[in-house]
């Protein structure tokens, strides 16, 4: 395994906020400049990788709140339902309460 090859593999199990700071810092040193072209292309395929790391992140946040959304909207529509029925019931009982 070469040295970059170790190094993508540590960025890849960096937690989003770590990845974040860390790509921040990528940043801010490429725009600083004074950087020879090799140091610029590791701080950069350095960089890309860290954002990958990022996206990662977001999108299994995206799919955990979509699914707990559905999971959400499920059970409503599911109890939405038994409540409908349970009013019905409600309504024929007090119907017919009413008229003895």
């Amino acid at each position: 395994m070469s040295a970059d090859d170790t190094q993508t593999t540590d960025l890849d199990g960096l937690g989003y906020e770590q990845a974040r700071d860390q790509l921040i810092e990528v940043v801010r040193r490429l725009e600083a400049g004074g950087l020879s072209l090799e140091d610029s292309l590791a701080l950069w395929e350095q960089g890309e990788t860290l954002a990958r790391v990022c996206e990662r992140h977001l999108e299994g946040a995206r799919k955990r709140i979509d699914d707990k959304l559905a999971s959400v909207e499920n059970g409503a529509a599911a109890n939405g339902d038994d409540a409908e029925a349970e009013d019905a019931a409600l309504d024929t009982e007090g119907s017919d309460g009413a008229a003895g």
